[in-house]
């Protein structure tokens, strides 16, 4: 368990959408070795059950909520229940998403309306109800989990990264309108990230690591640990910004030794004729 590094954030108020497993189990599990309260969220009744036992077996007070974030209804039950279990809600991280890509001519119109729901809209909602808490309070953090996907498209990522590009839009306007209220609105974007999905076969870890600057995928570990900074008062003048632990993913135009062009001098084309006169 990780040491608590934020200790303002100990006796708040943590709510998790997609705490079952992966991303959000991990950030779930950073911020209650904070010492904050948790209530974790999600589909997966057994999986949720497994993530808050191990929650509560850190010592934290812990919440279980089954829901589904593309419904409204689900949305005020979750904050209902948050509000009566712990009075408020001071840090709103809006995990959930479904991850499916797909290319823009192959059939995926109920993927699409799916992604919209609950990519966007719950999201959205979710953070319309977080806010209306925080305002009370006078201060709050909201983190969105965005992607990589946002910034640079995925070959075959749509509608995906449609979606993530909305929460980027989305984490900026809200921390403009928010901030009068002392809420703080970034978001995170994970690269290649190593989860309950990955495929750990040695061999593709290290080709996709050839890739990545830092030469290794990312971990839950290393997003966690920037939804915790964010949410900490170490972050107070941080607003409306994406955060992209991504090992340097996204700052390469293309990865080292894709062009043979850019280390062979050989093949560089030849200087144009000088010019005399002429700017």
């Amino acid at each position: 368990m990780t040491s608590a590094r934020y200790p303002e954030l100990r006796g708040r108020v943590a709510l998790v959408t997609g705490a079952a497993k992966g991303i959000g189990e991990g950030v779930a599990m950073r911020l209650a070795s904070e010492g904050m309260s948790v209530v974790a969220a999600d589909l997966d009744a057994d999986a949720l059950a497994s993530t808050v036992e191990t929650l509560r077996a850190l010592g934290v007070e812990a919440l279980a909520h089954r829901g589904d974030v593309s419904a409204r209804e689900d949305i005020e039950q979750l904050f209902d229940a948050a509000t009566e279990a712990f009075g408020t809600v001071d840090v709103l991280v809006n995990n959930a998403a479904h991850l499916g890509r797909k290319r823009t001519l192959d059939e995926h119109d109920e993927l699409l309306d799916h992604q919209l729901s609950t990519n966007i809209r719950g999201p959205y909602l979710c953070s319309q109800r977080a806010a209306a808490v925080m305002r009370e309070a006078g201060r709050g953090s909201i983190v969105n989990i965005s992607s990589v996907g946002a910034l640079r498209a995925h070959h075959r990522g749509l509608p995906y990264d449609v979606t993530k590009g909305a929460i980027n839009a989305m984490t900026m306007a809200m921390a403009v309108d928010l901030g009068v209220y002392g809420i703080r609105v970034n978001a995170v974007g994970p690269g290649v990230t190593t989860t309950h999905r990955s495929n750990l076969d040695p061999a593709a870890v290290e080709s996709t690591s050839a890739g990545i600057p830092l030469r290794r995928p990312g971990t839950i570990a290393d997003i966690a640990a920037s939804v915790a900074f964010l949410s900490s008062d170490e972050a107070a003048y941080v607003t409306g910004q994406v955060l992209y632990v991504d090992g340097g993913i996204t700052a390469q135009l293309s990865p080292e030794g894709q062009h043979a062009l850019e280390r062979d001098d050989s093949h560089r084309l030849p200087p144009l004729p000088e010019t005399r006169g002429q700017q």
